[in-house]
């Protein structure tokens, strides 16, 4: 549970509770992506890592407010650089009557806690890098997304010291 949000993010007496992804929130979650991200969302190269693969248990979660409805969701999914691997981080949504009330930050910052102590070293993501710059996200130069991805997009965070050190190559699907 985050408890309150900074008077100045949050709706008068909102209340959020970030609990894990279950099997009972999916198809909640899916209205939710579709809601917030232009039709054909699942075209995106992103996707084609996720296909078949299950979300990384214990860090995909949901943002529901005390009545129980739904604000947010982020899920993450491993994928591999060579050898390597990783989490790919994404999607991430706050519901647009909830934006701006900080649940995205939660979202992410408490998610990405959970991370290390399951064992990730690393985390990746295609975004908007001043926006995720906020939680440590930096360029991957020698990381590769499959087409189309724009490579200035694509951002990594170490979750233990050097964890992306000399990491480089084509990022793919986990089952591959």
């Amino acid at each position: 549970m985050i408890g309150r949000l900074p008077r100045q993010n949050r709706r008068q007496g909102a209340l959020y509770h970030l609990i894990p992804e279950t099997a009972a929130d999916y198809w909640e979650v899916e209205a939710l992506y579709d809601l917030c991200f232009a039709p054909g969302r699942e075209a995106l190269s992103s996707y084609r890592l996720r296909d078949g693969i299950t979300p990384v248990a214990g860090l995909s979660h949901v943002a529901r407010d005390a009545d129980g409805i739904l604000g947010g969701a982020i899920r993450y999914w491993p994928v591999r650089i060579g050898a390597i691997e990783a989490l790919l981080l994404g999607p991430v949504a706050v519901h647009p009557t909830r934006q701006g009330e900080g649940l995205g930050r939660a979202l992410i910052e408490e998610s990405l806690r959970h991370a290390a102590p399951l064992g990730w070293d690393r985390v990746m993501l295609v975004g908007d890098a001043p926006y995720y710059g906020r939680f440590g996200f930096e360029r991957l130069d020698n990381v590769v997304m499959p087409p189309p991805t724009n490579p200035e997009r694509v951002l990594g965070r170490a979750l233990s010291d050097g964890a992306w050190d000399g990491v480089q190559g084509d990022v793919r699907r986990w089952a591959d």
